[in-house]
């Protein structure tokens, strides 16, 4: 029988969950494993030991913060049945571009999740400078993982047709400049205002 390896035990889990929550209300840029350990009520030695090292803990918080993003993501899927949703017919997940950036967006702009979208654009833009540190990946795999779930929103034929992954790719770039744009003002009913300018718009004719 093939070994298995041990998942993380409840402190372990414990004090992931706890430095996160610290990562959310301070920052990753500037993160010091002596002021986190007092924080959470542990020590350097601690955290070197179950992380292997600063990096190593950086890279399961990045892991943690997709997971939520991830969560929320699934609780759109078609496949599921996704989120309530009034403008679908049968109450599930909106199934086109359009619903799902007015779907989107009213997430993305609900104040209780600015720690979280914080968090998102520090690690995505210290990925893009430090391509080899804990932050390797994480832009990619991120616009991976939103162009995923949109292509999901789209009918096979837009889809598949020759402009539907420029549509899609149109649809996250508006929503992630969107959220910059709320991140660095807080003026949310123009953002707001301008995303639904732009759902107007995919939903024009072709």
């Amino acid at each position: 029988m093939p070994d298995v390896e041990p998942g993380p035990s409840a402190r372990q889990v414990e004090l992931l969950e706890a430095a996160y929550a610290y990562a959310l209300a301070n920052g990753l840029a500037d993160l010091s494993l002596r002021p986190l350990a007092t924080a959470i009520g542990s020590s350097p030695r601690v955290l070197m030991f179950l992380w292997g090292s600063k990096d190593g803990l950086i890279r399961a918080l990045l892991r943690r913060a997709r997971e939520d993003e991830l969560t929320f993501l699934s609780r759109l899927d078609p496949a599921d049945g996704g989120a309530p949703d009034a403008g679908s017919p049968d109450g599930g997940a909106p199934q086109d571009l359009a619903g799902a950036v007015e779907l989107v967006w009213s997430w993305l702009a609900a104040a209780e999740h600015r720690p979280l979208l914080r968090l998102w654009a520090e690690a995505y833009a210290r990925s893009l400078v430090e391509p080899g540190g804990p932050w390797a990946g994480f832009a990619r795999t991120t616009v991976d993982d939103w162009l995923a779930d949109l292509a999901a929103r789209q009918p096979a034929s837009e889809r598949d047709a020759p402009d539907g992954a420029a549509r899609r790719t149109l649809a996250l770039a508006v929503l992630r400049g969107a959220l910059l744009d709320l991140l660095a003002t807080d003026d949310e009913p123009r953002v707001t205002a301008a995303v639904a300018l732009q759902v107007s718009l995919l939903r024009a004719p072709r």
